[in-house]
């Protein structure tokens, strides 16, 4: 088992003991811990963090600075947000700073470890309810979307998979609302993630909704 030196920041000492208990003996080892980012610092030889869970507990508009700030100090380590409760401001700016993944805290152990993984493979992981709170809650303007997909080549028939991809569709699902095959959502799938530079539908999901690409979707006579 391939060892992943592991750092905790939180201001909540009782939080990060369960933490580290709860990590004990998996690939995940805590080697550092601080009670904020303020006091973080980066370990010295081989204990490099490979990866910092954040309990983040901070106003929304200190997100981006609170994990600028981790990547200065630790910028080969990978930043996963624990938080009590789904915010869609703290969501929006954690993404936009970087970070790898947002987890609420009453995830069971297994997911933890599990969302861990992936984001050691480079994947992004948030809460599986992500786009319904964003589609509901932070939907740009009808111009801004057009300026941003036009700015990465995107065909309306693509902006609207995206939209999809935001809802959580399946590619049957979305075949379905838009009145088209599984296969040609495939083809579009193939050169939407190429345009964007993502390598799978979650990482489209997020762009999506970094780039006010979160509102519904309805069938349209689109050409395919």
């Amino acid at each position: 088992m391939t060892v992943t030196p592991t750092f905790l920041v939180g201001r909540n000492k009782l939080f990060r003991e369960g933490l580290k208990s709860l990590l004990s003996g998996s690939q995940f080892e805590v080697v550092g811990e601080a009670d904020d980012v303020g006091q973080a610092h980066a370990p010295l030889g081989d204990q490099t963090p490979g990866v910092v869970l954040l309990d983040f507990s901070a106003e929304p508009e200190h997100a981006a600075d609170d994990l600028t700030h981790l990547r200065g100090i630790l910028p080969d380590a990978k930043i996963v947000v624990l938080t009590e409760t789904l915010c869609s401001q703290t969501l929006a700016a954690c993404l936009g700073a970087g970070a790898h993944g947002y987890l609420i805290k009453d995830i069971s152990v297994d997911a933890l470890l599990q969302s861990l993984r992936l984001v050691m493979l480079g994947e992004k992981v948030f809460p599986t309810h992500l786009a319904a709170l964003l589609v509901n809650g932070m939907a740009s303007s009808a111009p801004a979307r057009i300026n941003s997909a036009n700015s990465h080549g995107l065909s309306e028939r693509e902006v609207q998979i995206l939209q999809c991809l935001v809802q959580g569709d399946s590619n049957k699902m979305i075949a379905n609302r838009l009145n088209i095959t599984e296969a040609t959502v495939k083809v579009h799938m193939k050169s939407l993630l190429r345009k964007i530079n993502a390598t799978n539908r979650t990482q489209a999901a997020i762009w999506a909704l970094n780039n006010g690409l979160g509102s519904n979707v309805s069938p349209t006579e689109a050409a395919e």
